[in-house]
């Protein structure tokens, strides 16, 4: 039995973990220790404690003996192991571990020192006659430095004499390379050994570099447990591993052996060690390179071939009970071990820090690693990941082992050398055995991947269909914007239908093949350049590798596709490649391009036969006029609109607002005329409504001003919505860009089911669409029926259902008059589960609002008017629902009232969008005044006594609840900001109308905020209170209770929730409502007093607003000054938008081609370029102003 009770692990990553493994099976309590990055790192969970180091730096943590010292006698620690880097070879720490009654679990402090400082270990070496480069002890100066290599001549190799891993190793080919480097090795020395010492060696080009790994029992006895080929180097650090070496003979083998344990045995060395030499193949003759004493990072090779574990002969030697060395077993087959880095084989195998947004090992060989999905690599430390480690009868089995090891594994999200890894195990160099320290050098790396050179403005990868299936909590599908030309690129290179491409928006990036490929240019044409030679559209082009593509700013509409022969190989998330920026997810790192980035390729099975260029008849115009076909409903005229408004929306060119994006585009036109003076319960603008799920494409009025919603758009939300664009019509949307004007024609739904099935049929075919008949347009408000498809009238238990027309792929269910009820929630609820358990063939998708049911149907196979007879029938076969019983959960939730980031936000929306409103300058005390409160306190304590309700889920994206408080007189009623916020921070709680909601990610909104709490959208589900999955953690009929917290107690509990470390108090309880209705008749005399109160101040409030009106800034108009007398080079604006930056002043010379304005325009930063050199004579614009197409913003006087 071992003497330790419990070991610190003076380590991080992968070795840590693999050491704490080891002292969990020996029965040994662990404790970790971690810096601030590695807070939720894997080896602080599995250890039985964790001791947090301040800082981020490896000298500000791991390098701090002292503090570690001090942390491990706090908590009565036995012994220290130190893994290897960081602290392992230091001997002064070893030293004061001893001198603090820890032990040291390692070699003894002299032998440290002895063999630790690489000249010294060469006199060691010397002595017992290991042979040995030539080289020389440490040097004082640069001077002296050059002096000996000229003595030794070039190329000569820079060390630090003490360290290891390859840091502070540097090869100088001349007396310039060694000057360079001198300093710089010192420095690396100090910072990561605290050592500056450093000697110089003979350089042996193209050695093989073979290491002997010895354990040492302290009594006298050291043996060498084989040899491990390390001489596959790239930056002097290793990169494969393997055990045997390959092409060694066996008498060398043996000598090598020996030499080994003399070194050893000269120090009567204690615990695990590395002998490294140099092998010069050609010669059969080996040098002695130096010992590293410590657990060697290869070491998982000589355990698979031996069958020992080499940290719990470390342990148990420590604690004076070493293994028998007189007793080996006998080697058994061949192991290989592979280093994972993150890190650039295309850049210099320049580091990758970053977030893994897919990680996946094969379960059937060893993984010693510490990475999942979602870690977050630091760029602190050490880019390895993991490695990889196989064990076969021999080399040829090891070897096909790693090849199906590698293949199974996938790391997504940053740049990695994971295809790197794949390349040297196919080589035939590798096959062959024939490695050396210079072999990765000759060989050629080609990786099937596309390298951005530029970014463009905003370039994703996207999908088609998207991400379907999750429109019920919150999360948009995504996908092209434009699916009619993205949908062609694919089908014109041969594609399958859901290849992932990439969407460029107003400007294109510029791209290096890798690989030979083909391509297809589709959507809004712009120059477009392969090695300076034009691109053809709509048409597979081949591209060979080592070609750049450059792809400009669109010219005719907005945004432009790229199909690759085989898709873009990125990792699925909740089933699609499709990016949501917005959510961080999807796509390439769950963002926008960025320079250097590394899109892989999947293999192509395409054929040329699938391939083919699309006919011109296909191919669409793009203008600036769009005419885009709508269907009549969900919300229409005589309910919310008056029919003058309705027949204005349809004869206006709605002009595209430049503050348009995937999220929605904005549309500038007259306002509207309502039929209501407000949104009663659901707000104080007659534009709001108790929350619904939208529609993709529908034409949301948030307020007055109408915005499409396009595929990142919300699901659900308090807003009417008079149409709903065709599928098939959706791509014009898509394709028009700000200061474009868009009209709207009426279709029925059996013109859209049309349209659609021909466009399919085009698309599959490559051959014209058949033009679809049209019908007359829908004019007045004879159109209106049209919005409500059915209505059945109130009948016993079954309130009024409302059926209404949401476009060509979704019916808006609606159960009784606009007010809240939990009893249409709860038939809801029936309706769902009878339309699931009928299995309807047709239906895609149900998503419930808070007294509604949106069924979202695929019209080709389930016709409208069949699926609203099966809903029509589906009625008569509910439940009672006034009776009825469901299983809620009780989640109790930690929050701060007002903390800071609440306040921001607020402060952030009166400085950068409206001054003044109602419920500004502070949203509590807007509640308080709204709803006839005393205090604010009053605000405060209702929250926090409240019982939330979760009718709904994606309120403003991602898993936010539309949460209602169960008792009546916690229903506290508010307005929604108008406009929108354009930021509100992840995880803030808001109240609209009167529902509360918990922000899902950083996104804009309305609701007015009162506080923060936790996360509720896990990401990569890294917190088992989520469901494997499922990263929303709120389900329907989910109760919400607040507790409160203050900030600082917020933010660790935020972060340790984040990351799997904490977790909160849920209870199960069931909801009667037939208990729930028996209690509001019990207290109808409070509540109908709360609301009473409640009423009065909405209504004065409501009368204050009408009374001051939504005060807006109107935007400021530049006098433009006449300069007709000038003569010079006038630049305009190519586009609407708003001026961000200018970059030159009056006076300024210029150059042509350099920057000189910055637009924003989508969300996008669009660079005008000057034209010409010259001087900037007169500045237009200024910074915060719109400008439209054509509009001025400098004169150039040309030089």
């Amino acid at each position: 039995m071992p003497k330790f009770k419990t070991v610190l692990v003076a380590n991080r990553g992968e070795i840590a973990a693999r050491i704490i493994r080891t002292l969990r099976s020996m029965g040994i309590r662990s404790i970790a220790i971690h810096s601030d990055p590695d807070r939720g790192s894997p080896h602080v969970t599995l250890a039985d404690a964790a001791i947090h180091l301040p800082g981020n730096s490896a000298a500000e943590t791991y390098l701090r003996g002292d503090i570690i010292i001090a942390a491990a006698r706090q908590h009565g620690v036995d012994a220290i192991i130190p893994g290897y880097g960081f602290l392992a070879e230091n001997a002064d720490f070893a030293e004061q571990c001893e001198a603090s009654g820890i032990n040291f679990i390692g070699p003894t402090p002299d032998q440290i020192r002895r063999f630790g400082l690489k000249h010294a270990s060469r006199e060691i070496a010397a002595r017992v006659g290991v042979p040995l480069v030539p080289g020389t002890g440490l040097l004082a100066s640069l001077d002296e430095a050059l002096t000996a290599a000229n003595r030794l001549g070039y190329p000569v190799m820079l060390k630090s004499t003490a360290g290891g891993g390859g840091i502070g190793l540097t090869r100088c080919a001349d007396a310039t390379t060694l000057t360079a480097a001198f300093d710089s090795v010192q420095r690396l020395a100090l910072n990561f050994f605290n050592e500056p010492g450093v000697f110089l060696e003979r350089c042996i080009d193209d050695a093989r570099h073979i290491e002997v790994q010895i354990f040492g029992d302290g009594r006298g006895k050291v043996v060498a447990l084989g040899e491990r080929d390390c001489s596959l180097q790239r930056r002097n650090q290793k990169v494969v591993e393997e055990t045997p070496a390959p092409n060694f003979p066996a008498a060398t083998r043996a000598r090598m052996l020996a030499a080994a344990e003399a070194l050893g045995t000269a120090v009567d060395y204690r615990s695990a060690g590395t002998v490294e030499f140099i092998y010069d193949h050609a010669r059969d003759e080996f040098y002695f390179l130096e010992v590293n004493t410590r657990l060697q990072v290869e070491h998982p090779v000589t355990e698979s071939v031996l069958g020992i574990d080499l940290v719990a002969w470390m342990v148990q030697t420590a604690a004076g009970n070493p293994p028998n060395l007189t007793e080996l077993p006998p080697p058994s087959g061949a192991s290989i071990e592979v280093r994972l880095y993150a890190e650039d084989p295309i850049h210099d195998f320049q580091p990758s820090p970053g977030v893994l947004t897919d990680v996946a090992f094969p379960d059937n060989v060893r993984i010693d690693g510490w990475v999942a999905t979602g870690t977050d690599v630091s760029a602190y430390y050490d880019p390895m990941l993991a490695k990889l480690i196989v064990h076969g009868a021999d080399r040829a089995d090891a070897i096909n082992r790693m090849k199906r090891a590698l293949s199974e594994t996938r790391l997504a999200g940053i740049a990695t050398n994971l295809d790197y890894l794949r390349q040297i195990i196919d080589s035939p160099m590798f096959a062959a055995g024939d490695v050396s320290t210079r072999a990765l050098s000759r060989l050629s790396y080609r990786p099937r991947a596309i390298e951005v050179l530029a970014p463009g403005a905003f370039t994703t990868v996207q999908d088609y269909p998207g991400r379907v299936g999750h429109w019920d909590v919150g999360v948009p599908p995504s996908g092209p914007m434009d699916d009619y030309a993205f949908r062609l690129g694919n089908r014109i290179v041969g594609n399958d239908a859901s290849a992932a491409a990439l969407e460029c928006t107003l400007a294109g990036p510029t791209l290096k093949f890798h690989c030979d490929s083909v391509i297809a240019l589709t959507g809004a044409r712009a120059e477009a350049t392969l090695d300076g030679i034009e691109v053809k559209w709509w048409e597979p082009v081949s591209v060979l590798a080592g070609q750049t593509l450059s792809i400009g700013r669109a010219t005719s509409g907005c945004r432009t596709y790229l199909a690759v022969q085989g898709g873009i190989d990125v990792p699925l998330y909740l089933g699609s490649r499709a990016t949501f920026v917005l959510g961080q997810f999807g796509g390439h790192a769950g963002r926008t391009l960025r320079v250097n980035d590394m899109l892989p390729l999947a293999s192509s099975t395409t054929t040329s036969a699938n391939a083919g260029a699309a006919p011109a008849s296909l191919i669409p115009a793009y203008t600036s006029d769009w005419e885009v076909g709508v269907l009549y409903g969900p919300h229409g005229a005589p309910d919310f609109f008056t029919g003058d408004a309705i027949e204005t929306f349809f004869s206006t060119a709605w002009e595209v607002h430049y503050n348009s994006n995937r999220l929605g585009i904005r549309l500038i036109g007259p306002k509207p005329t309502w039929t209501r003076s407000d949104g009663g319960e659901a707000g104080l603008h007659p534009s709001n409504i108790h929350d619904c799920e939208y529609a993709i494409g529908s034409i949301n009025f948030t307020g007055d001003m109408p915005v499409i919603l396009t595929r990142d758009g919300p699901s659900l939300g308090g807003f009417v919505c008079p149409v709903t664009i065709a599928k098939a019509e959706l791509w014009k949307v898509g394709q028009a860009k700000p200061g474009d004007r868009i009209r709207f024609r009426l279709m029925s739904f059996d013109e859209a089911l049309t349209l659609e099935k021909a466009q399919d049929r085009a698309v599959a075919a490559l051959r014209p669409i058949e033009p679809p008949p049209v019908e007359a347009p829908l004019l007045g408000l004879a159109a209106a029926a049209s919005a409500v498809l059915a209505t059945l009238p109130a009948k016993g238990d079954r309130p009024t259902v409302t059926y209404r027309q949401a476009g060509d792929h979704y019916i808006l269910l609606e159960y009784g008059p606009n007010e809240l009820d939990l009893r249409y929630r709860f038939r809801v609820h029936a309706l769902m589960e009878e339309l699931k358990a009928s299995r309807i063939d047709g239906i895609l998708e149900l998503s419930p609002g808070v007294r509604s049911l949106q069924i979202n149907y695929d019209g080709r196979v389930l016709h409208q008017k069949e699926l609203l007879q099966i809903l029509l029938a589906a009625e008569d076969r509910l439940p009672p629902v006034e009776t009825m019983k469901l299983t809620t959960r009780v989640v109790h939730l930690p929050m701060t009232f007002e903390d800071s980031a609440t306040l921001d936000a607020v402060k952030r929306y009166r400085e950068t969008v409206r001054d003044e409103a109602p419920w500004l300058p502070n949203n509590v005390d807007f509640i308080q005044r709204i709803n006839g409160l005393a205090s604010r306190d009053e605000v405060r304590d209702i929250i926090f006594k409240t019982s939330y309700m979760v009718l709904g889920l994606g309120d403003v994206y991602l898993g936010a609840p539309c949460a209602v408080p169960v008792d009546p007189r916690h229903r506290l009623l508010t307005s929604k900001y108008n406009p929108a916020r354009t930021f509100t921070a992840e995880g803030t709680v808001g109240i609209g109308g009167v529902y509360m909601c918990i922000y899902g990610m950083d996104s804009p909104g309305g609701y007015q905020l009162v506080g923060r709490t936790l996360p509720i959208w896990n990401k990569f589900v890294q917190n088992p209170v989520f469901a494997p999955g499922e990263p929303w953690l709120l389900r329907f009929f989910d109760q919400v209770r607040f507790y409160p917290v203050d900030e600082d107690e917020l933010a660790r509990l935020r972060e340790d929730f984040r990351q799997g470390h904490a977790s909160i108090r849920i209870e199960e309880e069931v909801f009667d409502l037939g208990a729930y209705h028996a209690f509001l008749e019990r207290e109808a005399d409070s509540i109908a007093a709360f609301k009473e109160r409640q009423q009065v101040a909405f209504r004065d409030e409501v009368s204050r607003w009408q009374i001051d009106g939504p005060t807006t800034s109107d935007t400021e108009v530049d006098v433009i000054i006449e300069d007709d007398g000038v003569d010079g080079h006038l630049v305009s604006s190519d586009i609407h938008g708003n001026v961000w930056k200018i970059l030159v002043e009056e006076g300024q010379a210029i150059e042509a081609g350099m920057p000189i304005v910055i637009l924003e325009a989508m969300k996008t930063e669009l660079s005008i370029i000057a034209p010409l050199s010259g001087v900037v004579r007169t500045l237009y614009c200024r910074p915060g102003r719109q400008v439209t197409t054509g509009d001025r913003l400098l004169l150039i006087e040309p030089a």
